[in-house]
Protein backbone atom coordinates (compact mmCIF):
# COMPACT_ATOMS: atom_id res chain seq x y z
CA UNK A 1 0.00 0.00 0.00
CA UNK A 2 1.76 3.72 -1.07
CA UNK A 3 0.21 6.54 0.10
CA UNK A 4 1.01 10.32 0.87
CA UNK A 5 1.55 11.30 4.04
CA UNK A 6 0.22 14.73 4.69
CA UNK A 7 2.58 16.18 7.03
CA UNK A 8 6.79 17.76 7.04
CA UNK A 9 9.55 16.16 8.10
CA UNK A 10 9.85 15.29 11.56
CA UNK A 11 13.24 14.04 11.29
CA UNK A 12 15.25 15.27 8.47
CA UNK A 13 18.72 13.66 9.00
CA UNK A 14 19.20 10.46 9.21
CA UNK A 15 21.24 11.39 12.01
CA UNK A 16 18.15 11.76 14.17
CA UNK A 17 16.87 8.75 14.11
CA UNK A 18 16.77 7.20 17.47
CA UNK A 19 15.65 3.16 18.40
CA UNK A 20 13.48 1.87 20.94
CA UNK A 21 11.81 -1.39 22.20
CA UNK A 22 8.09 -1.53 23.90
CA UNK A 23 7.35 2.16 23.21
CA UNK A 24 3.51 2.51 23.73
CA UNK A 25 1.15 3.53 20.36
CA UNK A 26 2.60 6.66 19.08
CA UNK A 27 -0.01 8.56 16.64
CA UNK A 28 -0.08 7.24 12.99
CA UNK A 29 -0.41 8.92 10.00
CA UNK A 30 -1.01 5.44 7.89
CA UNK A 31 -1.47 2.30 9.65
CA UNK A 32 -1.67 -1.33 7.86
CA UNK A 33 -3.02 -4.65 10.06
CA UNK A 34 -1.64 -7.84 9.12
CA UNK A 35 -2.81 -11.05 10.38
CA UNK A 36 0.85 -13.76 9.82
CA UNK A 37 -0.34 -17.03 10.96
CA UNK A 38 -0.78 -16.53 14.49
CA UNK A 39 1.21 -13.38 14.82
CA UNK A 40 -0.73 -10.25 14.70
CA UNK A 41 1.28 -7.08 12.90
CA UNK A 42 0.79 -3.52 12.48
CA UNK A 43 2.69 -1.41 10.83
CA UNK A 44 2.51 2.04 11.29
CA UNK A 45 4.20 5.47 9.46
CA UNK A 46 4.82 7.91 11.87
CA UNK A 47 5.10 11.36 11.25
CA UNK A 48 9.14 10.92 12.59
CA UNK A 49 9.25 7.73 10.89
CA UNK A 50 8.08 4.04 11.88
CA UNK A 51 6.53 1.97 14.73
CA UNK A 52 6.02 -1.96 14.47
CA UNK A 53 3.22 -3.58 17.07
CA UNK A 54 3.21 -7.45 17.01
CA UNK A 55 0.92 -9.39 19.16
CA UNK A 56 0.70 -13.05 19.61
CA UNK A 57 -0.12 -15.65 22.80
CA UNK A 58 3.45 -15.66 23.89
CA UNK A 59 3.77 -11.80 24.37
CA UNK A 60 4.01 -8.69 22.85
CA UNK A 61 6.38 -6.32 21.36
CA UNK A 62 6.97 -2.62 20.32
CA UNK A 63 9.81 -1.29 17.76
CA UNK A 64 9.73 2.32 17.18
CA UNK A 65 12.40 3.70 14.95
CA UNK A 66 11.97 7.37 14.95
CA UNK A 67 12.94 11.00 15.44
CA UNK A 68 12.01 11.05 19.89
CA UNK A 69 12.72 14.22 21.34
CA UNK A 70 14.74 12.98 24.71
CA UNK A 71 15.93 9.70 23.90
CA UNK A 72 19.16 8.80 24.10
CA UNK A 73 19.35 5.69 22.25
CA UNK A 74 20.66 6.19 18.80
CA UNK A 75 19.93 4.28 15.69
CA UNK A 76 22.33 1.17 17.16
CA UNK A 77 24.06 -1.19 14.30
CA UNK A 78 22.58 -4.63 15.90
CA UNK A 79 20.68 -5.61 18.91
CA UNK A 80 19.88 -8.91 19.91
CA UNK A 81 17.56 -9.10 23.37
CA UNK A 82 15.20 -11.50 24.96
CA UNK A 83 11.79 -10.02 24.73
CA UNK A 84 9.14 -12.07 26.82
CA UNK A 85 9.47 -15.49 24.89
CA UNK A 86 11.23 -14.11 22.13
CA UNK A 87 14.82 -13.67 20.74
CA UNK A 88 14.49 -10.03 19.01
CA UNK A 89 17.24 -9.04 16.46
CA UNK A 90 17.52 -5.69 14.81
CA UNK A 91 19.95 -4.80 12.35
CA UNK A 92 20.61 -1.31 10.97
CA UNK A 93 22.72 0.72 8.26
CA UNK A 94 23.00 3.37 6.03
CA UNK A 95 23.66 3.65 2.38
CA UNK A 96 25.03 6.80 0.87
CA UNK A 97 23.65 7.54 -2.79
CA UNK A 98 24.86 9.94 -5.65
CA UNK A 99 21.29 12.01 -7.04
CA UNK A 100 21.00 9.06 -9.78
CA UNK A 101 21.30 6.49 -7.50
CA UNK A 102 19.20 7.39 -5.04
CA UNK A 103 16.18 8.49 -7.62
CA UNK A 104 16.67 4.94 -8.39
CA UNK A 105 16.49 3.00 -5.77
CA UNK A 106 13.69 4.79 -4.02
CA UNK A 107 11.52 4.35 -7.35
CA UNK A 108 12.70 0.73 -6.96
CA UNK A 109 11.63 -0.06 -3.20
CA UNK A 110 8.25 1.90 -3.48
CA UNK A 111 7.36 -0.25 -6.45
CA UNK A 112 8.23 -2.92 -4.06
CA UNK A 113 6.41 -2.21 -1.16
CA UNK A 114 3.85 -0.38 -2.65
CA UNK A 115 2.41 -3.45 -4.98
CA UNK A 116 3.30 -5.65 -1.95
CA UNK A 117 -0.14 -7.30 0.29
CA UNK A 118 2.45 -7.20 3.27
CA UNK A 119 4.16 -3.45 2.57
CA UNK A 120 3.45 -0.02 3.70
CA UNK A 121 5.09 2.76 1.79
CA UNK A 122 4.38 7.13 2.43
CA UNK A 123 6.03 9.79 0.57
CA UNK A 124 6.45 12.90 2.14
CA UNK A 125 4.94 16.24 0.45
CA UNK A 126 7.46 17.89 -1.45
CA UNK A 127 9.76 15.35 -2.93
CA UNK A 128 8.66 12.15 -4.57
CA UNK A 129 11.90 10.38 -2.55
CA UNK A 130 10.81 11.01 0.42
CA UNK A 131 9.78 8.32 2.07
CA UNK A 132 9.56 5.66 4.12
CA UNK A 133 8.40 2.25 3.63
CA UNK A 134 8.03 -1.33 5.96
CA UNK A 135 7.70 -4.77 4.79
CA UNK A 136 6.54 -7.81 6.79
CA UNK A 137 6.67 -11.41 6.62
CA UNK A 138 6.08 -14.76 8.98
CA UNK A 139 8.36 -17.36 8.13
CA UNK A 140 10.18 -20.47 9.75
CA UNK A 141 8.05 -19.31 12.58
CA UNK A 142 10.25 -16.17 13.02
CA UNK A 143 8.04 -12.61 12.24
CA UNK A 144 10.50 -10.23 10.54
CA UNK A 145 10.15 -7.07 9.11
CA UNK A 146 12.32 -4.80 6.86
CA UNK A 147 12.28 -1.06 7.14
CA UNK A 148 13.75 1.61 4.34
CA UNK A 149 14.14 5.85 5.60
CA UNK A 150 15.01 7.92 2.52
CA UNK A 151 16.48 11.13 3.17
CA UNK A 152 16.91 12.55 -0.16
CA UNK A 153 18.60 15.93 0.66
CA UNK A 154 21.49 13.91 2.09
CA UNK A 155 21.43 11.03 -0.33
CA UNK A 156 20.93 8.96 2.86
CA UNK A 157 18.93 5.86 3.02
CA UNK A 158 18.68 3.67 6.40
CA UNK A 159 17.90 0.18 5.76
CA UNK A 160 16.85 -1.90 9.13
CA UNK A 161 15.85 -5.76 8.96
CA UNK A 162 14.24 -7.10 12.32
CA UNK A 163 13.53 -10.66 13.52
CA UNK A 164 11.17 -11.97 15.92
CA UNK A 165 11.30 -15.37 16.94
CA UNK A 166 10.54 -17.76 20.34
CA UNK A 167 13.33 -19.17 22.11
CA UNK A 168 14.69 -22.55 21.33
CA UNK A 169 14.00 -22.80 25.43
CA UNK A 170 10.17 -22.00 24.89
CA UNK A 171 9.40 -24.46 22.15
CA UNK A 172 7.72 -27.25 22.72
CA UNK A 173 8.91 -30.69 20.65
CA UNK A 174 5.66 -31.21 19.16
CA UNK A 175 5.62 -27.26 18.01
CA UNK A 176 8.86 -27.75 16.79
CA UNK A 177 8.07 -30.47 15.13
CA UNK A 178 4.50 -28.65 13.76
CA UNK A 179 7.01 -26.22 12.03
CA UNK A 180 9.57 -27.93 10.07
CA UNK A 181 6.79 -29.89 8.76
CA UNK A 182 6.19 -26.85 6.73
CA UNK A 183 9.19 -26.16 5.06
CA UNK A 184 8.37 -22.77 2.71
CA UNK A 185 5.53 -22.11 4.04
CA UNK A 186 5.87 -18.50 3.94
CA UNK A 187 3.46 -15.37 3.33
CA UNK A 188 6.00 -14.24 0.73
CA UNK A 189 6.36 -17.91 -0.75
CA UNK A 190 6.04 -15.73 -4.53
CA UNK A 191 7.87 -12.47 -3.25
CA UNK A 192 10.73 -11.47 -2.01
CA UNK A 193 12.95 -12.60 0.81
CA UNK A 194 13.52 -10.55 4.07
CA UNK A 195 16.71 -12.81 4.91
Amino acid sequence: MLTTLKTSYTDTRAADLAWCLGREPLPALAVLDLQLDSSAVQLRLLGASHQVLLEEDSGSCSETVACIPGSSTPLPLGVAKRVDSWEYEFAARVETLSRCSFAGRAQELLALVAEHPQGLAGTFPGDPHAFTALLAQRRDGQVSWRTWHAYPQEGRLVVTRTRVGVRADCVSPAGARGAASRPGASPLANGPSLN
